[in-house]
């Protein structure tokens, strides 16, 4: 018997299928108690499809119910943040932080709402916390390794000596880095540019693709 390839694009309509099935879920629990605390899973699930304003809305109102309830602030942080905006993101998580100092996912995402603001010492400081309150965390570590280069160059590079010439700290060559794999210098490059310059946003941007890359080869590793 012969079978037929699978359609290209089927692992993604499964997902678009089993989000919209989670979110008929949770619209079906909350019509029938509007009073429950299912208000948060129904908001996450509308953040992971796009739906970021309905996310915000919905964790807003559940929040003047339950002021108290992390886990909607902190998914109304991360809709904030997929929304673009990171400073009411920061606020959301500094509530909880200041109610539950020893929160590991608030520190991991101050961490990265810090760093996407170009504050990177505040952003170490919070992987750290969270590093420390959650052993497992190795997306945390592999951050702290990589922001605590300050923009040196990493031990042992083929390009220790050119990267440690000013004149290569620029946005084409971290590009160039990056392209070629080279991630960890690429991300040194770019912390370099954005210590002298916390708003430059493609160099925030390249960094962030630098992380990704460095976290995802570590995961496999």
């Amino acid at each position: 018997m012969v079978h037929s390839p699978p359609l290209a694009g089927g692992d993604t309509a499964a997902e678009d299928h089993g989000a919209s099935s989670a979110i008929r879920r949770y619209e079906e629990r909350l019509a029938k108690d509007p009073g429950s605390l299912a208000f948060a899973l129904l908001a996450d699930a509308y953040r992971k499809a796009g739906r970021v304003g309905e996310a915000i809305q919905l964790c807003r109102d559940g929040l003047e119910r339950f002021p108290e309830y992390t886990i909607a602030r902190l998914i109304l942080a991360k809709a904030l943040l997929d929304s673009g905006d990171l400073e009411s993101a920061l606020l959301e998580v500094r509530a909880i932080l200041d109610r539950r100092p020893a929160d590991a996912q608030a520190h991991r995402l101050a961490g990265e709402l810090e760093r996407r603001a170009g504050r990177l010492d505040l952003a170490l400081t919070h992987l750290h916390q969270a590093a420390a309150l959650d052993p497992s965390d190795r997306e945390s570590r592999v951050l702290i390794e990589v922001l605590e280069g300050s923009g040196r160059a990493p031990g042992g590079s083929t390009l220790e000596r050119l990267l440690a010439d000013e004149t290569f700290a620029t946005m084409s060559f971290a590009t160039v880095c990056l392209e070629q794999g080279l991630v960890d210098e690429a991300a040194q490059i770019l912390l370099r540019i954005l210590r002298k310059d916390p708003g430059h946003t493609p160099a925030r941007l390249r960094l962030d693709d630098a992380l990704r890359i460095k976290t995802q080869r570590r995961k496999g590793s």
